[in-house]
């Protein structure tokens, strides 16, 4: 794919496409040229169509250079046919401008379409990770003997997850990961039921399906920096382990264990080891406290399945389960982090599990779901809060940030929106209403450079100033434990 992906800032087009796109500009304006020019234009244009076609179907054919093919084979034939047949005078007949006006229009409207849908829904370019290290990823599948499967009947059923992890590792070479999956075809099923949970064609996200990132599968783990802190990560509802794979890698880089979760049956599509595929099977009632009742239950499994990734990473850590980490994982300074659903879940696990020392809650809405209190620093990073947003948002974060024992950290982050927390603006739309207003890449420098900031100030072995670290990147509110 690297003639789709090597693409022309601002553009994303490669050469080809870009090529293909100026071909068939020209096979349209042919027509309109001055009598001298019309024939070689018509000619060059279809060789440089050709060319660019069969350029394009070598490194693969996205579904957003359709039209400019359409619009070329409409074309071509129109600019071509009056230099393949000349009248007796010898000068090359054109169709009238009352036939060609149409024409030209509506190859000038399938034209355009082609950098537009490339420019709204790109192949994702994931930002090069800053810090010292290369990454390593690897992706591990583990059974809870003791949780059964609370989303199926089957009495023998147990609940089990699917975990990515991206650690340090040497910088080296080799074919980086896929974003979406293990394979080509993991990651066609997991594109397609993302798209599909968002409403959209399951074409329309092939860019992510394309898309690689900067870690290496199954990379030998750094000899440097002996323990690495541990991330665990949930993502949101019906999101997948890979959302935030920008985030994780950067951590990774700067010396963290990253591990993100698949929730079966909340995640948009979990691709298990034995080849079965688990969709999503969350959805809203309508009736509003019912629809709590069931986010409250969601929040709750994950949290379980966060506690017990924990335990997991534990296990490899001192050789009692397979795993590249073996000795290298310092489950003593492990933090937890979910967006949205799964920011929901990580502040539950953190108040159910002391092992966890911090938490980040990626704009995610807090959900009372027992017991049990914080003893660690929090840090909620958020949008602006306007009228459109839940009323009850700031009242529950403010009583979850300060339920705890630590402080807790609100960072609202101007021109975010929901997205912006997430890899989404990197391959979706750039619509401020839909991923905000930071860019493609704002975003993902915000929020992983706030997460790197808080947790070197908080895990570190001498403490820093988390507000210090942390106000360079946002309207910072620090909020104290009651009472305290």
């Amino acid at each position: 794919m690297a003639g789709v992906t090597e693409s022309i800032t601002g553009l994303n087009l490669s050469l080809s496409e870009t090529l293909l796109v100026l071909a068939a500009t020209a096979a349209v304006a042919a027509r309109w040229l001055p009598p001298a020019a019309r024939g070689p234009a018509a000619l060059a244009a279809a060789g440089a169509a050709a060319a660019s076609a069969g350029a394009v179907a070598l490194s693969g054919l996205r579904w957003q250079l359709v039209p400019v093919l359409a619009a070329a084979a409409l074309a071509l034939p129109f600019a071509l046919a009056p230099v393949l047949r000349r009248g007796a005078s010898g000068a090359p007949r054109r169709a009238p401008w009352w036939a060609a006006g149409p024409a030209t229009l509506l190859c000038g409207v399938l034209i355009a379409a082609g950098p537009a849908a490339s420019w709204a829904l790109p192949v994702p370019v994931l930002p090069e990770p800053t810090g010292p290290y290369g990454v390593g990823t690897t992706t591990v599948q583990w059974t809870d003997p003791d949780r059964p499967e609370p989303a199926t009947a089957e009495p023998g059923d147990r609940r089990t997850v699917v975990a990515q992890l991206w650690y340090p590792a040497d910088r080296a070479g080799g074919p980086r990961a896929r974003y979406l999956g293990r394979t080509a075809d993991e990651a066609r099923t997991v594109g397609g039921a993302l798209a599909g949970y968002a409403g959209l064609p399951a074409f329309a996200l092939d860019g992510a399906v394309a898309a690689r990132g900067h870690a290496v599968p199954d990379a030998p783990v750094s000899a440097r920096g002996g323990r690495f802190p541990v991330v665990l990560f949930s993502p949101g509802l019906g999101g997948v382990r890979t959302q935030n794979t920008a985030w994780a890698q950067e951590l990774a880089s700067h010396g963290y264990a990253v591990a993100a979760l698949d929730h079966p049956y909340d995640s948009a599509a979990v691709v298990l080891d034995d080849g079965r595929t688990v969709r999503t099977e969350v959805a809203a009632s309508g009736d509003t406290a019912e629809d709590e009742r069931r986010a409250a239950g969601w929040t709750a499994v994950r949290a379980a399945d966060l506690r017990f990734a924990l335990t997991r990473l534990g296990r490899i850590d001192r050789g009692e389960a397979p795993g590249p980490l073996a000795g290298r994982l310092d489950t003593r300074r492990a933090a937890v982090a979910g967006h949205s659903l799964g920011g929901a879940a990580a502040l539950l696990a953190a108040a159910q599990d002391d092992r966890f020392a911090a938490a980040v809650d990626l704009d995610g809405f807090p959900r009372d779901t027992g017991p049990g209190v914080r003893t660690g620093p929090v840090l909620a990073l958020t949008q602006a809060v306007g009228p459109d947003i839940d009323p009850d948002y700031l009242p529950r974060l403010r009583r979850a940030l300060e339920a705890g024992t630590a402080p807790g950290y609100r960072l609202t982050v101007p021109g975010a929106a929901h997205l912006t927390f997430t890899d989404a603006p990197l391959y979706l739309p750039p619509l401020p209403s839909l991923v905000g207003s930071l860019g493609r890449s704002g975003g993902h420098r915000i929020t992983a450079g706030a997460t790197l900031a808080f947790l070197d100030a908080v895990l570190a072995a001498e403490p820093g100033d988390p507000a210090r670290a942390l106000a360079a990147y946002g309207e910072l509110t620090v909020h104290r434990p009651r009472g305290g």
